[in-house]
């Protein structure tokens, strides 16, 4: 029997770091994102993992910063309005699957943390996860890059990830 469990994106959070100037590390979110999971077993082994996010929600804590990333140079958030992942297997350990950026989809791969399921003091079943993986934006389309005077690479290509995701299990 198949089970659904929806985020709950109180408990969740979709993460990055990136390098800048090679010397120091900006971070940043996706503030709206949604993402559900069907599974068939209580490990969710070769579970079904969904995910999109708005790009327009993507947060740095520089708003000039923000616009760049949400304009052509970056996401183009207007004509590419959301990034998604579908998983195509699931081992417990590892996820791989499908990222779509401006259109580009590639198979990633990332390190998954399955914390286990517990139930709240409402009474609903938790599952909780940590995920972490690189992928570089160039594979996604996302070519801007500038040079300092000194020769440091303003944007480093490697962006890590890292998502904490809770998922509520639906009666």
């Amino acid at each position: 029997m198949q089970t659904k469990w929806n985020l709950d994106t109180a408990h969740s959070e979709i993460g990055f770091k990136v390098k800048h100037m090679m010397i120091s590390t900006v971070t940043g979110h996706f503030e709206n994102f949604n993402a559900s999971v069907v599974t068939g077993t209580d490990d969710f082994k070769n579970a079904d993992f969904d995910f999109v996010a708005s790009v327009e929600s993507i947060r740095t804590k520089n708003t000039d910063r923000d616009n760049h990333l949400k304009s052509d140079d970056f996401f183009n958030a207007e004509a590419y309005p959301q990034m998604t992942f579908k998983s195509i297997s699931f081992d417990g350990d590892t996820m791989i699957g499908d990222l779509t950026i401006r259109d580009v989809t590639k198979a990633i791969e990332l390190d998954v943390d399955f914390n286990g399921v517990a139930i709240d003091p409402y009474g609903q079943t938790k599952a909780g996860f940590e995920i972490t993986g690189t992928i570089n934006r160039k594979d996604f389309g996302l070519f801007w890059s500038a040079v300092t005077e000194a020769g440091n690479v303003v944007v480093s290509d490697t962006i890590r990830l890292s998502i904490a995701l809770q998922f509520t299990k639906q009666s």
